[in-house]
């Protein structure tokens, strides 16, 4: 469940573009990632570094387009989305806060946050998901500047960069269960 409120803001803008203008795509995903934020404190549980960036970021976008540059094209906006995921991210681990601790922290007990190797993991499976926006920028932007190449290209990156952040999202922790021998729930589940 965890993971699909994570990813429900990005689903739906990339589902959006398809049918709609990118203005709308990008304001209907910050109001998304909002309803996130705003489940989060109704259940009392803290409000979230990525959640609220993604806001930022989607709404800064949409504000952009609106107010200043409305020809940006599909691939300016999804770089845009990226990069800004992408400082979101790295800006996390940067700040020592990275940002897959927050959720970790709500689905463990607490014995299983003070485990030594617990913020370790917090960090790699951050660092996982830093580099799949990295991935995924280098795509959009590989194919802003090499034209020819097919959108389908950059979709490709996209989906396996994600999806490749989710399994390893998942794998991490049973991994360090194994040679470390901490608890399988040392991270949050990502299904």
């Amino acid at each position: 469940m965890a993971i699909f409120l994570i990813l429900a803001p990005y689903g739906a803008f990339s589902l959006l573009m398809l049918v709609t203008s990118a203005v709308m795509s990008v304001f209907v995903a910050s109001a998304i990632c909002l309803v996130t934020v705003a489940i989060d404190v109704l259940r009392g549980r803290s409000v979230k570094i990525l959640a609220t960036g993604s806001a930022i970021v989607f709404a800064s976008i949409g504000l952009y387009l609106t107010l200043i540059d409305p020809q940006l094209g599909t691939l300016g906006v999804k770089l845009s989305i990226d990069i800004g995921i992408f400082v979101i991210s790295l800006g996390s681990l940067l700040v020592r806060r990275p940002f897959t601790l927050q959720y970790a922290l709500e689905a463990v007990p607490a014995e299983t946050a003070a485990i030594p190797g617990f913020l370790t993991a917090n960090y790699v499976i951050t660092g996982a998901w830093t580099m799949a926006a990295l991935l995924m920028a280098a795509g959009n932007l590989v194919l802003l500047y090499v034209p020819g190449l097919p959108l389908w290209s950059s979709l490709a990156v996209a989906f396996a960069a994600r999806n490749s952040a989710i399994y390893f999202t998942k794998w991490y922790p049973e991994y360090r269960q194994i040679k470390y021998g901490t608890p399988a729930r040392a991270l949050p589940d990502a299904s």
